[in-house]
């Protein structure tokens, strides 16, 4: 049983990702994405969208040794930064893994305890929560003018937009919120397991709390900002190189990328299939034809999961070169 529910977390994710890819471009004109990557696209833009990509990693590594610091771990950043990349890259094969094998990767070559690097995994968890949190509300209410001004000049209406969705498109996006709270729940479990002893439970609970005792708030703060705003630009820029996209604005590049978070959280690959669906469907919104939707998406998913990988093979090289230290 055991090992059929393992099978199932690596599958699943890959079935369901794979699924809703095949629906979204199952009539697509292919020749649209070669005539795109090799003349369409401005490619300069692509390339520097990358560096606020490999930033986010980086601020993240930054911030994960500043929370382990109170707990008197002390590992070396070059080793939180590749953890970090392969935790990502991991994830693209199983959802989620990264953020076991990054603190299994701390243990083992700086000797910091697992349980409390588990610890100060949700605590991130938790402030990125808040800060997706204050994103959305601050897009929500910037957008109220613009959706308002929108349907006004276009006719259209909410029920009116909605129709466009097929039955198929209403399945998907209802399968997705089914697959994220079954997801939500198996990590519940699974945490109540990791909690049995009394030890562990306290060493979860000291990373939980760890945020309290951070040397220098105000980097924390900044660390934490810096994640999300490099992760906007990396999205962002990706607009300037579609002519169809170039001209929207940060707003609503700010709506697709809100958007586009909360579909990641759907446990496929990367966000592969609902992340797609997701900002195809907000740039329709705009008046972006649903072709043109699908490619950028496609495109800019593709690319941007490829550098993903890339880092993960960076780090699997940089960590065969690190020498454990610590390690008892």
């Amino acid at each position: 049983m055991k090992k059929i529910r393992s099978i199932l977390k690596i599958v699943f994710p890959l079935l369901l990702g794979g699924l809703i890819l095949w629906w979204m471009y199952r009539g697509f004109d292919w020749s649209t994405l070669h005539t795109a990557l090799t003349s369409d696209m401005d490619w300069t833009w692509m390339w520097l969208s990358f560096p606020f990509g490999i930033l986010a990693q980086v601020f993240r590594a930054l911030r994960w040794r500043q929370v382990l610091r109170p707990m008197g771990e002390d590992p070396r950043l070059h080793t939180c930064i590749n953890a970090v990349f392969l935790s990502y890259a991991s994830s693209l094969a199983v959802p989620r893994v990264g953020e076991v094998l990054r603190c299994g990767v701390l243990r083992r070559y700086d000797g910091v305890s697992f349980t409390r690097g588990v610890g100060t995994v949700v605590t991130e968890r938790v402030v990125d929560m808040v800060m997706i949190a204050i994103l959305s509300l601050i897009v929500f209410v910037l957008q109220i003018p613009v959706f308002a001004a929108f349907f006004e000049r276009t006719g259209v209406s909410i029920s009116g937009f909605l129709n466009q969705f097929t039955t198929t498109g209403w399945l998907v996006t209802i399968t997705c919120l089914v697959a994220l709270v079954v997801f939500l729940f198996f990590m519940l479990r699974h945490f109540q397991w990791l909690t049995r002893t009394r030890s562990v439970l306290h060493e979860l609970t000291e990373g939980l709390l760890s945020i309290r005792k951070v040397d220098g708030m105000g980097m924390f703060l900044f660390n934490s900002v810096a994640i999300w705003v490099c992760y906007f630009l990396h999205f962002y820029l990706t607009f300037f190189c579609f002519q169809s996209t170039a001209g929207l604005g940060v707003t609503v590049a700010m709506v697709a990328f809100v958007v586009g978070t909360f579909a990641v959280l759907v446990p496929t690959p990367n966000g592969a299939g609902p992340w797609h669906f997701a900002v195809k469907t907000v740039l329709m919104l705009y008046g972006v034809a649903g072709s043109i939707g699908a490619l950028f998406a496609l495109i800019v998913h593709t690319v941007q999961t490829l550098l993903v990988a890339v880092l993960g093979v960076y780090a699997v090289a940089a960590l065969a070169f690190t020498k454990p230290i610590n390690n008892n």
